[in-house]
């Protein structure tokens, strides 16, 4: 069992002291609430505090600008984790205990990242005050990874940012405290297929008797028949056996000025996860076939973007095990009376009674969570879901804690969304997550960094476990990140600084 050490008494201590900005941080990235590859100013804020903290900051990193690395220390062990501050389109609610938001489609935090990426910031932060005081040994390196909601960590790996680490912890505010165990994540591949109808006069040759050629079908033709044509193969791409899912999303929808002219540009973009990659390069190889054939129909130029390609997980049980006696260490989070009356306050607007203990404040072990986990999926499925942080397991042992975000639940009941957004922004509650978030962090790589013979044998298993699963990185070194490509994203108009889609019915 994992011991309460000077070195983590002053780092949970730091966490305390420092509750107040802390907290207004984390407003201060929830408001900003920018989406994948457009974290501008949340990437900032977060750069600016490492530096405040004397970590030395490379910002822009993988070719993404948003991206950054903050490093302090020197020497082995390398122990690293991450931040994320990525937002999601059409999720905004005010931070009122109603249903609330002028523009329905401006982007918010709904896991909430802005909450993530605030954690592992302290965490390391208060990781480095210990290390600094009682004069441990080591480095710490964050990765600052925007986009994880298109999984854009891999672009890191691709580009060899994760080399040389010795141990990843990282966390994510989830429906229990726990740690994520055994059936750990699946793969992610998400690719962007573009359609170019560059020479529409060639679709039909002219003829004596035709004044004009026939329109192009063009590029909103081609987004239209790739969107209905994958649909009708989806029965086809893989057994109808385990857990997978596909979704897409249209980026650019033709792009014509005038009715007569053929669409220019089509872009539309299909998000797939399975619990292998043998499934997800079948899955790629029939949407491929779809797109070159679409192509050809239409007269279009085809182009396949990927936006990311990432691995499945790596599990490493004495890393979980190590995390979770930390938690075991730390307890849950504890919410104060002001935090429940906030919770029943959402209860009662919602036409439903007060709850006792409308948040949860107990742990879950992880064989218990494994056992829930594995409840929904096929006994012969060994993975299920996605999230990037994997990408980090496959070059150094890495944990995932998950830790209780506050959320009201009506047994048989399904809530709408917005009280979910509410609750990880609303200063109180998701504070209490954050810094619960922060020290688990802290106290699991202070137990890395001062007890050598803890990161060996999470190291050894590692070694162990690549030797018979190892993974490759999936993306071509030599690609770019899709920063180009027509992301949802703030605009400044003579309207001002607003989201890209207007106000609906506003004039």
């Amino acid at each position: 069992m994992t011991k309460l050490t000077e070195a983590k008494k002053t780092a949970f201590k730091w966490i305390d002291d420092n509750a107040e900005r802390i907290s207004d941080f984390h407003q201060l990235i929830w408001n900003y609430a920018e989406t994948s590859f457009r974290e501008y100013k949340s990437a900032k804020a977060f750069v600016d505090f490492h530096r405040e903290e004397g970590f030395e900051v490379i910002h822009g990193v993988a070719g993404m600008p948003t991206a950054y690395e903050a490093t302090w220390g020197e020497g082995k062990p390398v122990l690293s984790t991450y931040t994320e501050y990525d937002a999601v389109p059409s999720a905004w609610q005010d931070q009122v205990p109603y249903k609330s938001a002028a523009n329905p489609y401006r982007a918010g935090h709904t896991d909430p990242h802005s909450a993530l990426g605030t954690g592992s910031l302290i965490g390391a932060i208060a990781t480095k005050h210990a290390m600094e005081e009682h004069g441990i040994e080591g480095t710490i390196k964050v990765f600052g990874t925007p986009a994880e909601k298109v999984c854009a960590k891999s672009w890191f790996a691709s580009k060899g940012r994760f080399e040389g680490l010795d141990a990843m912890v990282g966390w994510h505010p989830r429906g229990s405290t726990t740690v994520m165990y055994e059936t750990q994540w699946g793969s992610y591949w998400n690719a962007a297929f573009v359609f170019e109808c560059d020479e529409p006069e060639k679709w039909i040759a002219y003829a004596d008797d035709l004044p004009r050629n026939a329109r192009a079908p063009g590029a909103l033709d081609a987004v239209t028949l790739m969107y209905t044509s994958t649909k009708y193969m989806k029965e086809a791409m893989l057994p109808n056996t385990g857990l997978w899912t596909m979704n897409e999303a249209i980026m650019a929808a033709g792009q014509a000025t005038a009715d007569n002219m053929s669409p220019r540009l089509g872009i539309i973009q299909f998000a797939f996860r399975s619990p292998s990659l043998t499934q997800q390069e079948q899955i790629a190889k029939v949407l491929i076939n779809n797109a070159e054939s679409v192509a050809k129909i239409t007269g279009t130029k085809l182009t396949v973007r990927w936006i990311t390609k990432q691995r499945t997980g790596l599990f490493n049980k004495a890393l979980a095990d190590l995390a979770y006696e930390n938690l075991e260490l730390i307890g849950p989070p504890k919410f104060t009376k002001e935090d429940k009356a906030i919770a029943n306050e959402l209860l009662r607007n919602l036409g439903y009674p007060e709850q006792k203990e409308p948040l949860n404040e107990k742990l879950t072990t992880p064989e218990e969570w494994e056992n829930n986990w594995r409840s929904v999926i096929p006994s012969h499925q060994k993975k299920f879901g996605s999230d990037d942080y994997v990408e980090f397991q496959w070059h150094c042992p890495g944990v995932w804690i998950q830790v209780y975000r506050p959320q009201i639940t009506v047994p048989g009941e399904r809530l709408p969304r917005w009280p979910h957004y509410y609750l990880g922004g609303v200063k109180g509650p998701i504070d209490r997550t954050i810094y619960t978030a922060g020290k688990a962090i802290s106290g699991t790589l202070l137990d890395l960094a001062e007890d050598p013979v803890k990161l060996k044998a999470c190291k050894d298993e590692w070694e162990k476990r690549i030797k018979k699963e190892y993974e490759s990185p999936q993306l071509d070194p030599e690609w770019n990140p899709p920063i180009d490509l027509p992301w949802p994203e703030y605009v400044v108009t003579e309207r001002g600084y607003d989201w890209h889609i207007p106000t609906p019915g506003k004039k």
